[in-house]
């Protein structure tokens, strides 16, 4: 597994932006929230322990304390916007939201689209719940079946091209595992650290984790380009080293009983000594 966290750390740097000193910088995006004295910041509604509704409807989650955090440091109010992955992208080059902290997966063609800085502040895998009654155990398996996923997941054409399922996409998770339990397709493929908690917390018996976790990816905060040079996606950055560094987001993992990162541990180790390797 350090193997795997070393090469997300590797992959993080050259994702990197090559030219962000020729962009043009402005605190635009900071003084329009200091202005209006609110952070808008999109994050999921449908994704526990990340971001859902609790039972009085209001939107809770580990990404919803680090979006708290940010507004804490800025010294402004909070107000959520739920984003699902099809539209969140969108919602931040509209300028919908001013930041965006909804499990999204750091890769370069989203670098294209919105503005990410790093540290990453987490990773995951791809996994896949499927019927124990199939009783598949490798993703080859998959070749010709329906497989229920998110839309706007990046891992789904993977699924699609190199093992050769037939994709059923849906608006959120919540309708994909439904459709598994319908029997409309013979596998939900999510990240890792969903299906997971899922799974743990009962329901599933009939249900098994059967394929191995595949293609760890960290994930990025993200603000609208070029933001991420200027004042708030600096700040943001700042942030992220510091929730590394003196453990806020293995404190938060503990809250929220999410199973513990060996890319969030390995990162709490560098970061608190800087000259480990």
């Amino acid at each position: 597994m350090k193997n795997v966290v070393t090469a997300l750390l590797a992959s993080a740097i050259t994702l990197a932006p090559m030219a962000a000193a020729a962009e043009s910088c402005t605190n635009a995006g900071l003084k329009r929230v200091q202005d209006r004295g609110t952070l808008i910041a999109g994050v999921k509604a449908d994704y526990k322990p990340w971001g859902y509704r609790d039972t009085d409807g209001n939107i809770v989650g580990l990404e919803i304390d680090l979006a708290q955090k940010i507004a804490d440091t800025l010294g402004v109010g909070l107000e959520l916007v739920p984003v699902i992955a099809s539209n969140r992208m969108q919602f931040l080059q509209q300028g919908q939201i001013d930041v965006m902290v909804a499990t999204m997966t750091d890769t370069a063609d989203r670098r294209e689209m919105v503005g990410i800085k790093g540290p990453n502040y987490y990773a995951s895998g791809t996994a896949a719940l499927t019927p124990k009654a199939v009783g598949m155990t490798e993703w080859t398996e998959l070749k010709g079946k329906p497989v229920c996923g998110v839309q706007g997941s990046f891992y789904l054409q993977k699924i699609e091209q190199e093992y050769g399922a037939t994709i059923a996409a849906f608006n959120n998770a919540a309708e994909a595992k439904q459709a598994l339990r319908d029997k409309k397709c013979v596998a939900f493929v999510y990240d890792d650290t969903t299906i997971s908690a899922d799974y743990a917390a009962g329901g599933w018996e009939d249900f098994e984790i059967s394929l191995p976790t595949e293609d760890f990816a960290p994930w990025g905060i993200a603000v609208a380009k070029p933001e991420e040079n200027c004042a708030l996606g600096q700040i943001v950055s700042g942030l992220q080293y510091a929730w590394h560094r003196d453990g806020t987001l293995i404190e938060l993992e503990e809250k929220w009983e999410v199973t513990p990162s060996p890319f969030v541990a390995e990162m709490h180790e560098r970061m608190a000594d800087p000259l480990a390797q």
